[in-house]
């Protein structure tokens, strides 16, 4: 009886795998080469166990995924997210605080991330969420539990008491005397010592990368929205410590002195960078960090500052002024040589609009292909995953869209995303 059950548990596992083993060919009009910069006509992908085992001349066979009247891309990266909120008007806001526990913000993820992969985004970076909500999504996406992109996460932002993504932030004293002080475990640092244990924390719950809120920001509710909040020496307890443990380290900042304390310590990107001066870039250049600029939110705060009672009487001059000015800002650091990965800031607007910051990219000077190569290969090298992200070769992750016309004329067509395969599962068909 024994040997029957383990007899019947070894059949079952080599079904398994063979299932696993079996390769998809999928026949493409077009593919772009996104490291060479050019189409590479009538092209047939052969997909085994997640990766890409082939690219070569379109060959007949039967069962393969027909793309020839369509234009194949490597999956897209969008390197600033947060999967799990939306961001609403205030009173929408303030009322999602008070009465939603973090697992009805959990349930409400599982559309927003669908909606991204479904756009085309195989592959996000989530720069920060409270209660452990982005690591718990990225593990159920993992075991396929929820449909949605790769996700690296930087489990909950580090920010000084006060500062941009402190949770006791906009609360009366009543609350916050209740709540008690928020300390490392909870992403709030004051001094060295607590900055090394933050990034401990970090570790412990599960994260990939680090992300500091080097300076103030426009959605929290506090009066400034570019002021330092670190000191030179947070700055480089973090940083080191977080190199020993394995970890890069991305930057929110807009203010100009916040984002020359943070590439002086070693920071590896800076999200935003609005007020950044030509000392700034020189810095970026000499210190080989990458600019991911999140255009979008810029755009999409702007407008709805003019929207009577949108924002808090605290946020809307923030997003007035900050707003208008990060596509100009993105303009001048990529004419001057800056690396740029690409990243929006989704979640501050709409998830699923990720693709317009192409549009905004191009508007600001950039050609359409290195926009592309900011959301395949730059992203990938940001990421530390250039062999494995980001291009459709041999060895790499099987992770493919498809687009209706030549995104290298119109980038615009990378808005409508036709066909979606991340891992070598089909999760968008073609029409």
């Amino acid at each position: 009886m024994r040997t029957s059950g383990i007899a019947l548990a070894i059949a079952a596992l080599s079904i398994s795998q063979a299932s696993f083993a079996q390769s998809t060919v999928i026949d493409c009009g077009k593919l772009l080469d996104v490291k060479a910069g050019i189409w590479r006509e009538n092209v047939s992908i052969t997909v085994e166990n997640r990766q890409i085992k082939s690219v070569g001349p379109i060959v007949s066979g039967e069962n393969h995924i027909d793309l020839r009247n369509y234009a194949c891309l490597p999956g897209l990266i969008d390197m600033h997210v947060h999967l799990t909120d939306e961001t609403k008007p205030q009173v929408e806001q303030f009322r999602a605080a008070l009465t939603l526990d973090p697992a009805d913000l959990a349930f409400r993820s599982i559309k927003l991330a669908e909606r991204t992969l479904m756009a085309g985004f195989t592959t996000v970076r989530d720069l920060g969420a409270s209660d452990g909500l982005n690591i718990s999504l990225k593990r159920a996406i993992e075991n396929g539990d929820v449909i949605g992109p790769r996700m690296f996460t930087a489990g909950k932002s580090i920010a000084t008491t006060g500062g941009h993504a402190d949770p006791s932030n906009g609360l009366n004293r009543k609350l916050r005397s209740s709540l008690g002080q928020p300390g490392p475990e909870n992403g709030v640092i004051n001094g060295i010592e607590s900055a090394r244990e933050a990034i401990r924390s970090r570790y412990q719950e599960g994260a990939d990368l680090i992300k500091i809120t080097a300076t103030a920001g426009v959605l929290s509710q506090a009066a400034s929205g570019d002021n330092t909040q670190f000191s030179d020496e947070e700055l480089q307890a973090i940083i080191a410590t977080a190199k020993d443990y394995g970890f890069r380290v991305a930057a929110h900042a807009h203010g100009n002195e916040g984002i020359k304390r943070a590439l002086r310590a070693g920071i590896d990107s800076i999200e935003h960078g609005t007020y950044m001066d030509d000392e700034a870039i020189e810095l970026f250049k000499k210190k080989g960090a990458w600019y991911v600029p999140t255009i979008s939110a810029g755009k999409f705060v702007a407008d709805k500052a003019k929207i009577n009672d949108y924002y808090s009487p605290l946020v809307q001059p923030k997003a007035a002024a900050i707003g208008p000015r990060i596509q100009s800002t993105f303009a001048r650091a990529y004419k001057a040589g800056v690396k740029i990965a690409f990243g929006t800031d989704a979640g501050v607007f709409p998830h699923g609009d990720n693709a317009k910051e192409f549009t905004y990219m191009v508007e600001a000077g950039m050609s359409p292909l290195a926009a592309i190569r900011s959301a395949t290969i730059s992203a990938a090298d940001l990421l530390n995953q250039s062999q494995r992200l980001g291009q459709l070769e041999t060895g790499f992750a099987a992770d493919l869209i498809a687009v209706k016309g030549d995104p290298l004329k119109d980038v615009k067509v990378l808005e409508q995303v036709q066909f979606v395969m991340k891992d070598g599962k089909v999760f968008k068909k073609t029409p």
